[in-house]
């Protein structure tokens, strides 16, 4: 931004007459073209998705009438990692319609990465762990260049976890990383994350330029924790809500199933300000919950409250560890035996419903942020159907954070053999190991896939060779 303000000032000017043409746009109810390609809203220099309204947060007139996945609004980005150093695809941002818990039309927004290499008819849906109540949080805008940086905006998850989408893209595969949180920074609204995840499969499939074939692209769904919240609705949802979709693996882990048992572990816990966070995006999805939420916070409650609403996930969780939450609610007993409480938890709790595709399910049994009887619970509900294809992983060694990093190999050869057609294994099968870091089968891919993420940093396009695929390696 200059020093007088004068370009940051103009921006912002083109960004309001970006979304007056489109409120024109919709008048009289007639929903804009499907793909309108519309430029970034700053040459070189994004806008937070507060400030870009247009993209972001058009006029509901010009979607109500579209069906979910259909595309608002589409516009090349340049990606990169820590919001400086560009990586070498092609990338798109998509704005498309989906669907909210109440069944009412919302924009959406997922950011789509193609490798450089011959086209693919595999897919895989990233959903990040945002864990965030602010829309600047959001993978779309952190992901691109001139961004403000994740060290400063508190996003400290995204620039990680992007480099388990370039292992992605150098196998090959596309690339969709939705905000799954939606316009409202719902964090922890699980079938609202489930949904939009959907839909931005859908829309990806749709979009033209990645040159996908359509609902027979074979779609992946992954995420780890905050991202795994989102995944592993959006794996039960899909026979219902979206059955044209050929998914063909799940990979999700320090799944949080049942969100009780982390607002019990964080109480005067080290999470207690990370689970603060989810507490309050509940609240931005489910209008009940935050009447209770505004009727019961006491005066510290309402405060504090005001000063999360705009922190991402670093911040919430560094600000009040170990804080007594329920003591901020002004209720005799236990706040989650309040009524809406219970009933915001058994919508959001995972195991409704049995996912057609098969599941790799991993968990740090010593997690201290996501308490792993909750998921030995999710899986032993799933494993109760015969049709249930489960592979569980238990980690004795690792924690939450450390997890994420020494699963990632073989998580991403799980995925790779069903993207590739190799088949799961029928039934259920739980593992404990002292570490998943020590599954060699995984080394020689994870030893390629880092050659290729590294040449990545130095320019090197990715997926031009898709790294190798292995024969059958496991479940």
């Amino acid at each position: 931004m200059d020093v007088n303000g004068t370009r940051w000032t103009g921006r912002i000017s083109a960004a309001v007459a970006t979304t007056a043409l489109a409120a024109l746009a919709g008048l009289g109810g007639v929903p804009a073209a499907a793909e309108p390609a519309l430029p970034a809203p700053l040459a070189g220099l994004p806008l937070p998705p507060e400030l870009d309204p247009a993209f972001y947060a058009p006029p509901l007139a010009t979607y109500e009438r579209l069906a979910p996945g259909d595309a608002i609004a589409s516009r090349p980005v340049t990606v990169a990692n820590l919001g400086l150093i560009p990586v070498n695809v092609d990338a798109w941002q998509l704005s498309y319609r989906s669907t909210d818990t109440r069944g009412e039309p919302v924009a959406a927004v997922t950011t789509v990465l193609k490798p450089r290499g011959p086209g693919s008819d595999k897919m895989v849906s990233f959903q990040m762990a945002e864990d965030s109540t602010a829309r600047y949080c959001a993978p779309s805008y952190a992901l691109q260049q001139g961004s403000i940086p994740a060290l400063a905006t508190g996003s400290a998850v995204i620039p990680a976890e992007f480099l388990a989408v370039q292992a992605a893209l150098a196998q090959g595969w596309t690339v969709s990383v939705p905000d799954h949180q939606g316009p409202n920074s719902a964090y922890a609204a699980g079938p609202l994350g489930g949904r939009l995840a959907l839909d931005g499969v859908r829309a990806a499939e749709r979009f033209a330029p990645l040159d996908l074939p359509g609902d027979r692209t074979r779609v992946g769904l992954w995420g780890y924790s905050g991202g795994a919240i989102a995944t592993g609705h959006a794996a039960e949802l899909q026979p219902s809500y979206a059955p044209e979709l050929d998914v063909v693996g799940v990979v999700e882990g320090g799944v949080p199933a049942d969100l009780s048992a982390l607002l019990n572990n964080a109480n005067n816990a080290a999470p207690a300000g990370l689970v603060l966070g989810a507490v309050l995006g509940l609240g931005r999805e489910y209008p009940d919950f935050q009447q209770f939420l505004d009727e019961r916070m006491n005066p510290l409650g309402r405060a504090l409250t005001t000063v999360k609403s705009p922190l991402c996930v670093a911040y919430h969780a560094a600000l009040i560890p170990f804080a007594n939450n329920k003591g901020l609610l002004d209720v005799p007993g236990d706040p989650l035996d309040e009524p809406v409480v219970r009933s915001v938890i058994d919508r959001t709790r995972m195991g409704s419903a049995l996912p057609a595709a098969p599941l790799f399910v991993y968990q740090s049994n010593p997690d201290w942020i996501v308490p792993v009887g909750q998921v030995n619970t999710l899986v032993d509900t799933y494993c109760q159907d015969p049709a249930a294809r489960v592979q569980y992983t238990r980690d004795h060694f690792s924690e939450h954070l450390t997890l994420e990093v020494t699963a990632a190999p073989t998580a991403l050869l799980w995925m790779r053999d069903r993207l590739d057609g190799v088949p799961a294994e029928s039934g259920c099968r739980t593992t404990d190991v002292g570490s998943m870091a020590l599954d060699r089968s995984a080394w020689p891919a994870f030893t390629d896939t880092v050659g290729e993420v590294v040449a990545g940093l130095f320019g090197a396009p990715l997926g031009v060779a898709p790294v190798g695929s292995p024969v059958g390696t496991g479940g």
